[in-house]
C-alpha cells in the first residue's frame, strides 16, 4: 500500500562545475534526502546546468537556474498543435483572440475571454535566447526567431522557460504531463537517467518509478546482494531481472550471481526482480504481497501533516484531515498557443463555467478549497500555502477583503467536492470536458488500479 516519501535536496551541477548562486539558493528550499535519481552526463552550453527536483527528476536549466521546457507536436481531437521537430518556432508576443476548434467539438472562432489580461505566448513562456557566439553542443542546437534572434533547441525543439517558475528546482509549467484531447503540454526537458538497458524511470504520482520493458521492478524485504532469498516457490511469481554475461556494475546498479552462469541486476544493493502475474505496465499490485516493494530512483516528498490517504473503490486517493477526497482542476485553452488556464493567474471562467455555470458561488460549494492554516509551512517545492479570492478565483495579497489562506500542489489550489460526504467517496472525479482532463477536475490519486495508473 502507500508508503509516505521523503522530500528531497538539490544536487548541483552545472557546465563548467560551478555552481551559480542561483543554483545555491534552491537548497534552502530542499532538505537532504538519502537517494536522488542519477543521469547520464552529456555536453551542455555555457553556463546551462542540471536540477534535481522534486518530482520529475533531473532537468534542464539555464544559467539562472530555471527549468527548461520544449512544446512538442500534439495530435488533438481535430489537428495537431505545438512545434514540430526541427521546425521554426510557433510561441510569439502575439496575442490569440479566438479558439481553433482542434481539441472540443465547439467550431474555431469563438472569442477567448478576458481578453483584457490574456497574456501572449511568450509572456507565459519566454525563449530561452543565444549569445551570438553561441554554438550547436552535442543535442542543443539553435533556430532563429522572426526578428532575427537566436534561440536555443534541444534535440530539435525550441526551448523555453516557465513564467510560472519563480525559484530554481520548480516544475509549475507542466502540472501533470498530459498531451492528447487536453491540449499539447510543454514538456520539462531533462537527462536520460543512468539506467542498463531496457530499464525506465516514469514520473507517477509517488516519484519515479522503476520499470523494465515496461513492467514495475520490485525487491523484497531482506535481501541483498549478499543474501537471496527468493528460490523455488518464490520464483513462481517473481521473476529475476536477468542481467547479460558482459553486463559489469555501474554506479548504483551491481551484478549478482544467483548461480553458476546466472546473473541479476541490483539497485543500490537490492537484487531486482518483476512480477510475473502483473496484470498492467507499471503496476503496483506487487507491492500488495507482503515484504514487496516497487522501487523508485526517487520519491516525492510527501504531502503536508495533516493530510490522509483514503482507499476508494478505484485505488489510494490524497485526502484532507476529514478523510475528503482532494481534487485538482485542470485546464487548457483551444487556442493557437495552448496556453494553460488551471494557474490562479490565468482566467477562470473556464473552471467557474464548469463547477458553477459561471456562478462562482455556486463553483465555491461544489468544489471547495482547501483550506490552511494561516502558520502552514511546507518542505518541499511541490506544495505550498497562497491567499485566493473564492470571487474570482484569483491570486490576491493577505489583508485583501475575502483571502482565504488555500493549500496548493504545483502552485495551484486543490479542492474537495460538495457531492462527497465521507472517507473514500470520489464524485468529483472526471467532472468536466473529457472526463475532466481539458476542463475539468480529476481525484489526487496516489494509486488508481482500474482507470490509468496516477501521475
Amino acid at each position: 500500500m502507500f508508503r509516505a516519501a521523503t522530500a528531497f535536496r538539490a544536487v548541483l551541477i552545472v557546465a563548467g562545475g560551478i555552481a551559480s548562486p542561483a543554483f545555491c539558493e534552491v537548497a534552502k528550499y530542499l532538505p537532504p534526502v538519502e537517494h536522488l535519481e542519477d543521469y547520464v552526463r552529456e555536453p551542455l552550453p555555457p553556463g546551462f546546468g542540471v536540477q534535481h527536483t522534486d518530482v520529475n527528476g533531473p532537468v534542464y536549466t539555464d544559467a539562472s537556474g530555471m527549468t527548461l521546457y520544449r512544446w512538442p507536436l500534439g495530435t488533438l481531437r481535430n489537428g495537431p498543435a505545438g512545434e514540430r521537430k526541427n521546425g521554426p518556432p510557433a510561441c510569439y508576443d502575439v496575442k490569440q483572440r479566438v479558439n481553433t476548434g482542434l481539441m472540443s467539438p465547439y467550431p474555431g472562432g469563438l472569442l477567448l475571454p478576458d481578453l483584457d489580461t490574456r497574456p501572449t505566448c511568450t509572456q507565459m513562456w519566454p525563449p530561452v535566447l543565444a549569445d551570438d557566439d553561441a554554438a550547436p553542443v552535442g543535442k542543443w542546437g539553435l533556430v532563429q526567431r522572426t526578428d532575427g534572434r537566436r534561440q536555443w533547441t534541444f534535440d530539435g525543439y525550441p526551448v523555453y522557460r516557465s513564467a510560472l517558475d519563480t525559484k530554481p528546482g520548480q516544475v509549475n509549467g507542466n502540472p501533470d504531463g498530459r498531451s492528447g484531447d487536453a491540449g499539447a503540454r510543454r514538456q520539462p526537458i531533462g537527462p536520460k537517467a543512468k539506467l542498463p538497458p531496457a530499464f525506465e524511470a516514469t514520473t507517477v504520482a509517488t516519484g519515479r518509478l522503476l520499470a523494465y520493458e515496461g513492467f514495475s521492478v520490485y525487491v523484497r524485504d531482506g535481501e541483498t546482494a549478499n543474501s537471496i532469498r527468493c528460490k523455488d516457490e518464490c520464483l513462481k511469481e517473481w521473476r529475476p531481472v536477468a542481467a547479460a554475461q558482459m553486463a559489469r556494475a555501474s554506479g548504483e546498479w551491481s551484478v549478482v550471481q544467483r548461480a553458476p552462469g546466472q546473473l541479476q541486476w541490483a539497485f543500490r544493493g537490492r537484487p531486482v526482480y518483476t512480477r510475473i502475474n502483473d496484470s498492467r505496465r507499471r503496476s503496483f499490485e506487487g507491492s500488495d504481497v507482503t515484504g514487496w516493494h516497487n522501487v523508485y530512483t526517487q520519491e516525492n516528498p510527501a504531502a503536508p501533516s495533516e493530510f490522509t490517504v483514503q482507499e476508494t473503490r478505484v485505488g489510494l486517493i490524497l485526502a484532507d484531515s476529514s478523510g475528503r477526497s482532494i481534487y485538482r482542476y485542470r485546464c487548457i485553452d483551444d487556442a493557437l498557443d495552448n496556453l494553460s488556464c488551471d494557474h490562479p493567474t490565468s482566467t477562470q471562467a473556464y473552471r467557474f463555467a464548469v463547477c458553477g455555470k459561471g456562478d462562482p458561488d455556486r463553483c465555491a460549494t461544489m468544489f471547495p478549497y482547501v483550506p490552511a492554516p494561516q502558520d502552514a509551512k511546507s518542505d518541499s517545492l511541490i506544495w505550498g500555502t497562497m491567499y485566493i479570492d473564492p470571487r474570482t478565483g484569483k491570486k490576491v495579497e493577505k489583508d485583501s477583503p475575502r483571502a482565504l489562506n488555500v493549500w496548493t500542489y504545483r502552485d495551484r489550489p486543490i479542492y474537495t467536492h460538495g457531492m462527497d460526504r465521507g472517507p473514500g467517496e470520489i464524485n468529483g472525479d472526471a467532472w468536466g470536458e473529457f472526463n475532466g482532463h481539458r476542463n475539468g477536475y480529476k481525484g489526487f490519486f496516489l494509486r488508481d488500479d482500474f482507470l490509468g495508473n496516477a501521475d
